[in-house]
Protein backbone atom coordinates (compact mmCIF):
# COMPACT_ATOMS: atom_id res chain seq x y z
CA UNK A 1 0.00 0.00 0.00
CA UNK A 2 1.27 3.48 -1.18
CA UNK A 3 0.91 5.90 1.75
CA UNK A 4 0.47 9.64 0.41
CA UNK A 5 -0.09 13.02 2.34
CA UNK A 6 -2.47 15.32 1.36
CA UNK A 7 -2.62 18.52 3.15
CA UNK A 8 -5.27 20.70 4.53
CA UNK A 9 -8.14 18.11 3.34
CA UNK A 10 -10.67 19.28 5.94
CA UNK A 11 -11.58 22.68 3.75
CA UNK A 12 -13.49 22.61 0.96
CA UNK A 13 -11.19 20.87 -2.27
CA UNK A 14 -9.33 18.50 0.07
CA UNK A 15 -12.87 17.45 1.64
CA UNK A 16 -14.20 16.92 -1.97
CA UNK A 17 -11.25 15.15 -3.15
CA UNK A 18 -10.31 12.90 -0.27
CA UNK A 19 -13.38 10.58 -0.54
CA UNK A 20 -12.99 11.07 -4.22
CA UNK A 21 -9.29 9.68 -4.13
CA UNK A 22 -9.92 7.10 -1.39
CA UNK A 23 -12.89 5.20 -3.44
CA UNK A 24 -10.75 5.50 -7.09
CA UNK A 25 -7.68 4.41 -5.76
CA UNK A 26 -8.10 1.54 -2.67
CA UNK A 27 -4.41 1.05 -2.82
CA UNK A 28 -3.29 4.18 -1.42
CA UNK A 29 -3.17 5.15 2.00
CA UNK A 30 -4.33 8.53 3.06
CA UNK A 31 -2.93 10.63 5.32
CA UNK A 32 -4.46 13.98 5.99
CA UNK A 33 -2.08 16.85 7.43
CA UNK A 34 -4.64 19.49 8.83
CA UNK A 35 -4.56 22.59 11.55
CA UNK A 36 -8.71 23.00 11.55
CA UNK A 37 -8.58 26.65 11.23
CA UNK A 38 -11.67 28.74 11.04
CA UNK A 39 -12.37 27.23 7.32
CA UNK A 40 -11.18 23.34 7.99
CA UNK A 41 -14.04 21.38 9.18
CA UNK A 42 -13.42 17.49 10.00
CA UNK A 43 -17.40 17.39 9.21
CA UNK A 44 -16.86 17.75 5.81
CA UNK A 45 -14.73 13.97 6.07
CA UNK A 46 -17.36 12.30 8.34
CA UNK A 47 -17.78 10.05 5.47
CA UNK A 48 -14.01 8.77 5.26
CA UNK A 49 -13.22 9.03 8.84
CA UNK A 50 -13.33 5.06 9.79
CA UNK A 51 -11.94 4.39 6.33
CA UNK A 52 -8.80 2.13 7.07
CA UNK A 53 -7.36 3.82 4.02
CA UNK A 54 -7.28 7.32 5.97
CA UNK A 55 -5.71 9.18 8.84
CA UNK A 56 -6.41 12.67 10.01
CA UNK A 57 -3.60 14.15 11.86
CA UNK A 58 -3.85 17.92 13.31
CA UNK A 59 -0.46 19.59 13.02
CA UNK A 60 0.43 22.59 11.01
CA UNK A 61 2.42 21.67 7.63
CA UNK A 62 5.09 24.65 9.15
CA UNK A 63 5.71 21.88 12.13
CA UNK A 64 8.82 20.71 10.76
CA UNK A 65 9.13 17.53 13.45
CA UNK A 66 5.82 17.07 12.54
CA UNK A 67 6.08 17.00 9.15
CA UNK A 68 9.33 14.78 9.27
CA UNK A 69 7.48 11.97 11.67
CA UNK A 70 4.78 11.65 9.34
CA UNK A 71 6.91 10.91 6.59
CA UNK A 72 9.02 8.43 8.28
CA UNK A 73 5.63 6.72 10.12
CA UNK A 74 4.05 6.16 7.24
CA UNK A 75 7.09 6.28 4.70
CA UNK A 76 5.04 8.61 2.82
CA UNK A 77 5.91 8.07 -0.52
CA UNK A 78 3.73 10.90 -2.36
CA UNK A 79 2.61 14.47 -1.47
CA UNK A 80 -0.85 16.58 -2.87
CA UNK A 81 -0.80 20.13 -1.20
CA UNK A 82 -3.79 21.76 -0.79
CA UNK A 83 -3.52 23.12 2.74
CA UNK A 84 -3.33 27.59 2.51
CA UNK A 85 -5.03 30.10 3.20
CA UNK A 86 -6.99 31.21 0.67
CA UNK A 87 -9.36 34.53 1.57
CA UNK A 88 -8.29 37.07 -0.39
CA UNK A 89 -10.07 39.80 2.21
CA UNK A 90 -8.09 37.91 5.14
CA UNK A 91 -5.08 38.79 3.48
CA UNK A 92 -5.93 42.15 2.99
CA UNK A 93 -6.21 42.55 7.01
CA UNK A 94 -3.62 39.90 7.79
CA UNK A 95 -0.88 39.36 5.11
CA UNK A 96 1.65 37.78 8.04
CA UNK A 97 -0.19 34.59 8.23
CA UNK A 98 -0.43 34.21 4.63
CA UNK A 99 3.16 34.23 4.20
CA UNK A 100 3.65 31.71 7.03
CA UNK A 101 1.59 29.85 6.23
CA UNK A 102 1.61 29.72 2.38
CA UNK A 103 5.29 30.34 2.30
CA UNK A 104 7.13 28.97 5.17
CA UNK A 105 4.51 26.10 5.37
CA UNK A 106 5.29 24.85 1.50
CA UNK A 107 9.16 24.87 1.80
CA UNK A 108 9.02 22.65 4.98
CA UNK A 109 6.70 20.07 3.07
CA UNK A 110 8.88 20.41 0.23
CA UNK A 111 12.22 20.31 2.05
CA UNK A 112 11.43 17.38 4.09
CA UNK A 113 9.99 15.66 1.02
CA UNK A 114 13.48 16.15 -0.81
CA UNK A 115 15.67 14.92 2.05
CA UNK A 116 13.25 11.75 2.75
CA UNK A 117 13.27 10.96 -1.21
CA UNK A 118 16.60 11.87 -2.02
CA UNK A 119 19.98 11.20 -1.38
CA UNK A 120 21.25 14.10 -3.45
CA UNK A 121 20.12 16.44 -5.74
CA UNK A 122 19.07 14.76 -9.09
CA UNK A 123 19.70 11.35 -7.03
CA UNK A 124 16.11 9.37 -5.57
CA UNK A 125 17.16 7.16 -2.63
CA UNK A 126 15.95 3.35 -4.07
CA UNK A 127 12.66 2.75 -4.44
CA UNK A 128 11.78 6.54 -3.87
CA UNK A 129 12.32 7.06 -7.55
CA UNK A 130 8.57 7.55 -8.09
CA UNK A 131 8.13 9.66 -5.28
CA UNK A 132 5.76 13.11 -6.84
CA UNK A 133 5.35 16.53 -5.05
CA UNK A 134 1.64 18.02 -6.48
CA UNK A 135 1.86 21.55 -5.58
CA UNK A 136 -2.40 22.87 -5.53
CA UNK A 137 -1.93 26.73 -6.52
CA UNK A 138 -4.63 29.56 -7.84
CA UNK A 139 -5.08 31.53 -10.90
CA UNK A 140 -4.56 34.38 -8.98
CA UNK A 141 -1.46 34.53 -9.46
CA UNK A 142 -1.03 36.31 -12.77
CA UNK A 143 -3.10 38.89 -11.80
CA UNK A 144 -5.83 40.68 -13.82
CA UNK A 145 -6.70 39.71 -17.24
CA UNK A 146 -7.96 42.36 -20.34
CA UNK A 147 -11.92 41.60 -21.72
CA UNK A 148 -10.08 38.92 -24.18
CA UNK A 149 -6.95 37.36 -22.94
CA UNK A 150 -6.99 33.88 -21.06
CA UNK A 151 -4.62 32.75 -18.62
CA UNK A 152 -1.98 30.23 -19.92
CA UNK A 153 0.53 28.07 -18.26
CA UNK A 154 3.04 30.36 -20.03
CA UNK A 155 1.35 34.16 -19.01
CA UNK A 156 4.11 36.00 -16.38
CA UNK A 157 2.79 36.16 -13.04
CA UNK A 158 1.93 39.10 -11.62
CA UNK A 159 -0.09 38.74 -8.32
CA UNK A 160 -1.95 41.60 -6.93
CA UNK A 161 -2.82 40.89 -3.21
CA UNK A 162 -1.32 39.34 -0.45
CA UNK A 163 -2.80 35.70 -1.11
CA UNK A 164 -1.85 35.52 -4.61
CA UNK A 165 1.35 36.99 -3.86
CA UNK A 166 2.04 34.58 -1.03
CA UNK A 167 0.45 31.32 -3.30
CA UNK A 168 2.94 33.13 -6.44
CA UNK A 169 5.88 32.40 -3.76
CA UNK A 170 4.94 29.02 -3.28
CA UNK A 171 5.07 27.88 -6.35
CA UNK A 172 8.51 29.67 -7.64
CA UNK A 173 9.93 27.60 -4.69
CA UNK A 174 8.31 24.03 -5.86
CA UNK A 175 10.37 25.44 -9.44
CA UNK A 176 13.29 25.74 -7.48
CA UNK A 177 13.31 22.32 -6.12
CA UNK A 178 12.95 20.77 -9.25
CA UNK A 179 15.45 22.96 -11.04
CA UNK A 180 18.13 22.55 -8.09
CA UNK A 181 17.08 19.19 -6.94
CA UNK A 182 15.76 17.42 -9.28
CA UNK A 183 12.34 16.61 -7.28
CA UNK A 184 9.93 15.10 -9.50
CA UNK A 185 7.12 18.06 -8.87
CA UNK A 186 4.05 19.24 -10.89
CA UNK A 187 1.88 22.57 -10.27
CA UNK A 188 -2.01 23.08 -11.09
CA UNK A 189 -3.16 26.47 -11.27
CA UNK A 190 -6.90 26.16 -10.95
CA UNK A 191 -9.99 28.81 -11.38
CA UNK A 192 -12.72 29.53 -8.82
CA UNK A 193 -14.05 26.82 -7.63
CA UNK A 194 -17.55 26.33 -6.17
CA UNK A 195 -20.19 23.31 -5.17
CA UNK A 196 -20.47 21.24 -1.73
CA UNK A 197 -18.48 22.04 1.59
CA UNK A 198 -16.72 25.04 0.72
CA UNK A 199 -16.72 27.95 3.58
CA UNK A 200 -19.63 30.05 4.02
CA UNK A 201 -17.76 33.51 3.68
CA UNK A 202 -16.97 32.95 0.20
CA UNK A 203 -18.85 34.57 -2.85
CA UNK A 204 -21.52 31.76 -3.68
CA UNK A 205 -22.27 30.30 -0.20
CA UNK A 206 -22.40 33.99 1.50
CA UNK A 207 -25.52 34.88 -1.70
CA UNK A 208 -27.11 31.76 -0.95
CA UNK A 209 -26.89 32.41 3.33
CA UNK A 210 -27.68 35.68 2.86
CA UNK A 211 -30.67 35.69 0.60
CA UNK A 212 -32.31 32.81 3.18
CA UNK A 213 -31.49 34.61 6.00
CA UNK A 214 -33.62 37.78 4.46
CA UNK A 215 -30.38 39.67 4.93
CA UNK A 216 -28.42 42.41 2.28
CA UNK A 217 -26.79 40.68 -0.45
CA UNK A 218 -23.14 42.45 -0.21
CA UNK A 219 -21.47 42.45 -3.57
CA UNK A 220 -18.49 44.59 -4.15
CA UNK A 221 -18.17 47.48 -6.59
CA UNK A 222 -20.31 47.58 -9.61
CA UNK A 223 -20.47 43.87 -9.44
CA UNK A 224 -18.94 43.54 -13.05
CA UNK A 225 -15.70 41.35 -11.80
CA UNK A 226 -14.80 38.57 -13.58
CA UNK A 227 -14.29 35.05 -12.59
CA UNK A 228 -13.97 31.35 -14.52
CA UNK A 229 -15.86 29.15 -12.45
CA UNK A 230 -15.10 25.31 -12.04
CA UNK A 231 -17.09 22.82 -10.37
CA UNK A 232 -15.15 21.46 -7.15
CA UNK A 233 -15.30 17.49 -8.60
CA UNK A 234 -14.40 18.52 -12.16
CA UNK A 235 -10.89 20.18 -10.50
CA UNK A 236 -10.67 17.43 -8.34
CA UNK A 237 -10.58 15.26 -11.16
CA UNK A 238 -7.89 16.75 -12.82
CA UNK A 239 -5.66 16.64 -10.05
CA UNK A 240 -6.06 13.21 -10.08
CA UNK A 241 -5.19 12.93 -13.74
CA UNK A 242 -1.86 15.27 -13.41
CA UNK A 243 -0.70 14.13 -10.29
CA UNK A 244 -0.60 10.43 -11.54
CA UNK A 245 0.23 11.33 -15.60
CA UNK A 246 1.20 14.97 -15.69
CA UNK A 247 4.74 15.70 -16.74
CA UNK A 248 7.51 16.03 -14.52
CA UNK A 249 8.47 19.95 -13.84
CA UNK A 250 5.33 21.14 -15.74
CA UNK A 251 2.53 23.19 -15.08
CA UNK A 252 -1.37 22.67 -15.60
CA UNK A 253 -4.19 25.48 -15.73
CA UNK A 254 -7.21 23.92 -14.29
CA UNK A 255 -10.51 25.92 -15.76
CA UNK A 256 -13.99 25.63 -16.05
CA UNK A 257 -14.58 27.62 -19.31
CA UNK A 258 -17.58 29.30 -17.47
CA UNK A 259 -17.17 33.06 -17.03
CA UNK A 260 -19.22 35.06 -15.01
CA UNK A 261 -19.41 38.04 -13.59
CA UNK A 262 -20.36 38.40 -9.93
CA UNK A 263 -23.49 40.28 -10.75
CA UNK A 264 -24.39 36.80 -12.98
CA UNK A 265 -23.70 34.62 -10.50
CA UNK A 266 -26.19 36.67 -7.98
CA UNK A 267 -28.82 36.97 -10.23
CA UNK A 268 -28.71 33.23 -11.08
CA UNK A 269 -28.93 32.31 -7.75
CA UNK A 270 -31.46 34.39 -6.88
CA UNK A 271 -33.44 33.35 -9.96
CA UNK A 272 -33.20 29.70 -8.66
CA UNK A 273 -34.18 30.67 -5.34
CA UNK A 274 -36.91 32.41 -6.44
CA UNK A 275 -38.67 29.06 -7.97
CA UNK A 276 -37.08 26.62 -5.04
CA UNK A 277 -37.95 28.49 -2.09
CA UNK A 278 -39.97 31.46 -2.71
CA UNK A 279 -41.08 34.19 -1.14
CA UNK A 280 -43.27 37.57 -1.46
CA UNK A 281 -40.25 39.66 -2.88
CA UNK A 282 -37.45 38.56 -5.03
CA UNK A 283 -34.30 37.79 -3.20
CA UNK A 284 -32.86 39.93 -6.14
CA UNK A 285 -34.33 42.78 -3.75
CA UNK A 286 -31.72 41.98 -1.72
CA UNK A 287 -28.39 42.89 -3.73
CA UNK A 288 -26.72 45.29 -2.21
CA UNK A 289 -23.64 47.21 -3.47
CA UNK A 290 -20.85 47.82 -0.91
CA UNK A 291 -17.47 49.70 -1.13
CA UNK A 292 -14.90 47.23 -3.67
CA UNK A 293 -12.17 45.71 -2.22
CA UNK A 294 -8.87 46.74 -2.30
CA UNK A 295 -6.58 45.84 -5.62
CA UNK A 296 -9.53 43.86 -6.77
CA UNK A 297 -8.51 41.61 -9.93
CA UNK A 298 -10.99 42.73 -12.86
CA UNK A 299 -11.09 39.24 -14.31
CA UNK A 300 -9.68 35.85 -14.74
CA UNK A 301 -9.60 32.84 -17.16
CA UNK A 302 -8.31 30.30 -17.78
CA UNK A 303 -7.53 27.77 -20.92
CA UNK A 304 -6.93 24.77 -19.70
CA UNK A 305 -6.34 23.14 -23.71
CA UNK A 306 -2.53 21.51 -22.41
CA UNK A 307 -4.86 19.19 -19.99
CA UNK A 308 -7.61 18.79 -22.26
CA UNK A 309 -5.12 17.73 -25.10
CA UNK A 310 -2.08 16.06 -22.83
CA UNK A 311 -3.86 14.59 -20.21
CA UNK A 312 -8.27 14.35 -21.88
CA UNK A 313 -9.18 16.23 -18.85
CA UNK A 314 -12.70 17.31 -19.85
CA UNK A 315 -15.15 19.59 -17.02
CA UNK A 316 -18.78 17.20 -16.21
CA UNK A 317 -20.53 20.46 -15.37
CA UNK A 318 -21.16 23.19 -17.12
CA UNK A 319 -21.85 26.46 -14.63
CA UNK A 320 -25.94 25.68 -15.28
CA UNK A 321 -25.65 22.13 -13.87
CA UNK A 322 -23.17 22.98 -11.34
CA UNK A 323 -25.14 25.51 -9.38
CA UNK A 324 -27.89 23.70 -9.33
CA UNK A 325 -26.48 20.49 -7.22
CA UNK A 326 -24.23 23.26 -5.66
CA UNK A 327 -27.75 25.48 -4.36
CA UNK A 328 -29.30 22.00 -3.46
CA UNK A 329 -26.46 20.78 -1.10
CA UNK A 330 -26.49 24.34 0.78
CA UNK A 331 -30.64 23.93 1.14
CA UNK A 332 -30.19 20.65 2.89
CA UNK A 333 -27.07 22.49 5.26
CA UNK A 334 -29.22 25.43 6.19
CA UNK A 335 -31.98 22.73 6.33
CA UNK A 336 -34.03 25.12 4.20
CA UNK A 337 -37.58 23.35 3.29
CA UNK A 338 -37.59 23.74 -1.12
CA UNK A 339 -41.54 24.55 -2.59
CA UNK A 340 -43.25 20.98 -3.23
CA UNK A 341 -40.21 18.99 -1.38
Amino acid sequence: MKSILVTGCAGFIGSNFVPYFLEKYPEYFIINLDLLTYAGDLANLSDVKVDANYKFIKGDICNRELVEFIFDEYNVRGVIHFAAESHVDNSIKNPGVFIETNVNGSFTLLDVAYKKWMEKPFTFKEGYEGCRFHHISTDEVYGTLNETDLFTEETPYAPNSPYSASKASSDMIVRSYQETYGMNTVITNCSNNYGPKQHDEKLIPTIIRKALAGEDIPIYGDGKNIRDWLYVLDHCKGIDLVYHAGKEGNVYNIGGRNERSNLQIVDTICSILDEKVPKPDSYKELITFVEDRAGHDRRYAIDATKLETELGWKADENFDSGIIRTINWYLKKYNTKEKNA
